[in-house]
């Protein structure tokens, strides 16, 4: 369920709450409200892992573009050192 569709389903059933009497409505109100809160917790939760996701792929990138530069500085240093005159 995308964030439009929640919102106004959200919106649908508090107006279906406000019919209601009032000794039930207070209960199902304060549902709504919770299930409000829990859903935006929910959305910055997610919003936190997919910034730490990207943050981890990048650093992956960074890591490996290292590890390559490592590696060709490594072969670069091993033909230096093979074609050293013996003394």
């Amino acid at each position: 369920m995308d964030e439009t569709t929640f919102q106004r389903k959200l919106a649908e059933l508090v107006c279906e709450i406000d019919t209601l009497p009032a000794e039930e409505r207070v209960k199902l109100e304060t549902l709504a409200a919770e299930s409000k809160q829990r859903h935006e917790k929910l959305k910055a939760t997610v919003s936190s892992l997919q910034d730490s996701l990207d943050y981890l792929r990048l650093s992956i990138k960074y890591l490996l573009f290292d590890l390559e530069a490592t590696r060709r500085e490594n072969g670069y240093l091993r033909k230096m050192l093979e074609e050293e005159p013996e003394s």
